[in-house]
């Protein structure tokens, strides 16, 4: 039984992303209307994986890499020197961001989450006036202009329309307000997805559709720039955890309640592929440590974004035109430096 859940949850690892995303725009997607959405995630299905996670009674131990991540977010909010009266944690988990935000930067806190447990299980700091909600990531039934802040720690991945999900966000942030998050990006668990496409077409003579699609982060500056944010910032991160076998992998995957939920999911894999996949691993990435014991590498690669929604106040680029100095004259920037700083001397410097 455990091999089954272990090939359901291998799926998490973005396994053959790319052929499953030639196939999709290659003869579906291309079919479709602007505008359309492909539900690509069965959102039931991950509801009842989260609360399956949540209900487990070792979920702490799943949560380093959320946990690690939402520390990373939070340090990120710091950086603003400014105290946000309302902010959103849109899919908070159980508290990855939130325990480690301060009074200091929020006033009030809404957590919402499709979970009913995992809300219920987020932890909180004194001082910040909170508000749970079991909300949708997909529906958002807010008023505009309602928070200053939107946060989201690992959970837009799972979203179906992510553009919408941006422009709806957009909507209900107030002018100046600022949206930051964090997913995961297309490079998770490579190794995890290459050791098992080996596998598969070793094994079965082909490759399954066992994923759940990511974001590469060359989209994620078209999707916020198309949802109407400005003055954005989106940088890359890495986590590599090591791992025994390929199986403790595949237990932890499923502990954080990251089971694969599209909605043409295989739901087990067979035992010889499996084993196959868990060779290939320990043969390709394999490292070796002082002491002579082999562990694997698993790679989680996080995508932080930050935009904020449009206002008079914040900086605005000079016009076109407006230009003192032409680009062929920056080799004598310094000269050119010198020369502005020259200021006439008034009486009491003389």
């Amino acid at each position: 039984m455990r091999s089954h859940d272990s090939a359901h949850i291998m799926t998490k690892g973005g396994i053959i992303l790319t052929f499953v995303r030639n196939i999709k725009t290659s003869s579906k997607a291309a079919a479709l209307p602007p505008g359309s959405v492909m539900y690509v995630f069965d959102r039931k299905a991950k509801v009842l994986q989260k609360e399956r996670a949540a209900r487990a009674p070792d979920v702490e131990l799943f949560d380093y890499v959320k946990d690690e991540v939402g520390y990373r977010l939070a340090d990120r909010v710091f950086d603003i020197k400014r105290k946000f009266k309302k902010v959103l944690d849109l899919g908070c988990g159980r508290g990855h961001v939130s325990k480690h935000l301060l009074n200091e930067s929020v006033e009030e806190l809404m957590l919402t989450d499709t979970c009913s447990k995992m809300l219920e299980q987020a932890k909180t700091t004194d001082g910040i006036k909170v508000e749970r909600r079991v909300i949708d990531e997909e529906e958002l039934p807010f008023d505009s202009s309602t928070f200053d802040m939107v946060i989201s720690c690992l959970s837009l991945h799972w979203v179906n329309d992510l553009p919408g999900c941006f422009s709806k966000i957009m909507n209900i942030l107030k002018n100046d307000g600022v949206f930051m998050a964090a997913i995961f990006g297309g490079d998770t668990l490579y190794e995890l997805r290459s050791s098992l496409q080996l596998a598969e077409l070793e094994r079965d003579g082909g490759i399954s559709p066992h994923i759940s699609p990511f974001t590469e982060i060359r989209d994620i500056g078209s999707l916020m720039t198309r949802a109407g944010y400005n003055m954005l910032t989106i940088d890359t991160d890495e986590i590599v955890i090591g791992f025994p076998s390929m199986f403790e992998l595949l237990w932890d995957v499923k502990g954080m309640g990251e089971n694969n939920a599209s909605r043409n999911r295989k739901l087990h894999l067979n035992r010889d592929t499996l084993l196959a996949a868990a060779a290939i691993y320990s043969q390709l990435y394999g490292k070796v440590k002082k002491d002579g014991s082999r562990y694997i590498p698993a790679t989680f690669q996080i995508i932080y974004m930050l935009g904020w929604k449009p206002d008079k106040s914040q900086p605005q680029p000079l016009q076109r035109g407006t230009g003192e100095v032409s680009l062929k004259d920056l080799y004598k920037l310094d000269q050119i430096i010198k020369e502005t700083k020259k200021v006439p001397l008034g009486d009491d410097d003389k």
